[in-house]
């Protein structure tokens, strides 16, 4: 019998959906970033969950305030790539009781503060004895059903775009895991492009309402696993035609005599949106994102043959899929 590490987060994936009764008229998909379930015509809720452990997913250096704020991003960023508003959170602790009242304290203001940012609230949760620290989350939102942006959608000759840049948390990765240096106000930038992240929930909202977006995706697996989700969604290819690197990454790279094109593609955490537009409807992407103070950055197309390549110095290259649970240590 073949092992979990042998397998892959998404075959694992793959085996635990075989195995489930799929519910009638689902608004969103298996394999899509959340779930929903319908309540009545055209209104459904919508729900995801996510955790972190905190042996294998938080770095050295983060506090216990930052882990809970970052399980309350992660989870709305999800809900934000749908297009939906996310209105109450709920917590699931695993804490061995060896742990201080502080560090329980220190849990729950970053459950509320990052809740409060995003105006939602935490509405309750669970608590357990547990050998080890898991911070988990569920966030709650209800959305029209024709307003969702799924994953799948995107036709050739869509425009593939974002709404940020990538590669800085690449390079804080390779700060916090792996030992590297950089100047202060430099490495203070990285880290906290870890630590504090941000979610583009009101920027997802504003894409589904413009209705130009045909497919969308929440970067957390970083942008080329991010890349290889939509495509498989969507049966469609993308060609990246500019990497959307960050300022910060480059002068990392650089420094390093890294490959910056790894910090962009590989680096993962950085809640941005990946979608695409369907290019008629350009301006009016561009124009919902503005309004926020946001820039629509345009990387590439979707094309019909179902690859996924960028193109550096004037060179075809192939995407991997990147960093996946089990697998990668």
């Amino acid at each position: 019998m073949k092992t979990l590490g042998e397998l892959g987060e998404r075959r694992i994936i793959t085996l635990i959906m075989d195995r489930l009764t799929k519910m009638p008229d689902m608004p969103l998909p298996f394999w899509d970033d959340a779930s929903a379930v319908k309540i009545k015509e055209n209104l459904s809720v919508v729900l995801k969950t996510d955790l972190l452990v905190w042996k294998t997913d938080v770095p050295r250096g983060m506090t216990p305030f930052q882990a809970a704020r970052k399980t309350v991003v992660m989870n709305f960023s999800d809900l934000g790539s749908k297009g939906v508003k996310p209105m109450a959170f709920m917590a699931s602790l695993a804490l061995p009781r060896s742990l201080g009242l502080d560090f329980v304290e220190e849990i729950a203001k970053g459950f509320d503060e990052a809740a409060r940012e995003y105006d939602a609230y935490v509405i309750g949760g669970d608590t357990g004895e547990a050998d080890e620290i898991i911070i988990s989350g569920m966030a709650f939102g209800i959305a029209e059903e024709d307003r969702l942006v799924k994953r799948k959608g995107a036709r050739p000759g869509d425009i593939l775009a974002t709404t940020g840049l990538f590669g800085k948390t690449g390079a804080a990765f390779k700060i916090l895991l792996e030992g590297y240096e950089a100047p202060p106000s430099l490495k203070k930038n990285l880290i906290d492009s870890v630590y504090s992240p941000q979610a583009r929930v009101k920027e997802g909202i504003a894409l589904a309402r413009s209705g130009a977006v045909s497919a969308s995706i929440d970067s957390s697996d970083g942008l080329a696993m991010s890349l290889h989700d939509l495509s498989r969604s969507s049966r469609v290819g993308f060609r990246v035609e500019n990497l959307p690197w960050s300022k910060e990454a480059k002068e990392f790279s650089e420094i390093h005599g890294l490959d910056l094109s790894d910090l962009v593609l590989y680096g993962g955490e950085e809640y941005e949106i990946v979608f695409t537009v369907k290019p008629e409807f350009l301006d009016v992407a561009k124009a919902a994102l503005a309004a926020l103070g946001c820039e629509l950055f345009e990387i590439g197309v979707a094309t019909r043959e179902q690859k996924i390549i960028y193109i550096q110095d004037s060179v075809e290259k192939p995407v991997k899929a990147g960093y996946e649970h089990f697998v990668n240590v």
